[in-house]
């Protein structure tokens, strides 16, 4: 029976998504990992028959970090809805590597927006927004996309260093974008 390899598939994806995180997803390669966990490339090609099935591997950890993170990340705001919103800025902002690799490359990602905005993995958010805002369930999907919309364009832009990161800032966009879209679907009502 051959020994045991002490080199494990999750000690290989975890420090694939340690160079993402450091040098970006272009980083990511056999030699690349094989030299962060001082063994040879034979231990990585082993666990996993592809660079691509690698990859996708550590894509789905980035999204495990990515979601623990935009729940549970403190925000100085008692809104749920630009809680989740700040959140995901900042993390655009502190994480800008990871950021990049999850949302701005079609390779890895398996859904587009209209299937976001129709996720049933959602229908919490817009319970709260339809309480919250007294609406319909199909105005709180509106209202989500409308703050989706700007919040990705503002994590993006972080992300690529276009942007300082400026928390009251965001945090007044964030609400004149929400008070905007409510007001204007209750006919002006604010």
């Amino acid at each position: 029976m051959p020994p045991k390899s002490q080199i494990t598939r999750e000690m290989i994806i975890a420090a694939g998504l340690e160079l993402v995180r450091s040098s970006g997803a272009e980083a990511v390669n056999v030699r690349r990992i094989a030299a962060e966990l001082n063994c040879s490339t034979q231990p990585i090609m082993y666990q996993f028959s592809t660079v691509e099935e690698l990859k996708a591997e550590i894509y789905s950890e980035a999204d495990k970090l990515h979601s623990g993170y935009i729940m549970t990340a403190e925000v100085a705001t008692d809104d749920p809805m630009l809680a989740i919103g700040m959140r995901y800025i900042r993390f655009a902002a502190e994480e800008k590597h990871l950021f990049r690799f999850l949302f701005q490359s079609d390779k890895y990602a398996n859904s587009g927006f209209e299937e976001l905005v129709g996720s049933e993995e959602l229908a919490p958010v817009f319970e709260v927004l339809q309480t919250e805002a007294e609406i319909t369930e199909q105005q709180s999907r509106e209202v989500f996309a409308s703050l989706f919309l700007t919040v990705h364009g503002i994590a993006s832009l972080l992300a690529n260093n276009s942007m300082q990161y400026d928390e009251g800032y965001f945090v007044s966009i964030l609400t004149n974008v929400y008070m905007g879209v409510i007001g204007a679907m209750k006919g002006g009502e604010i």
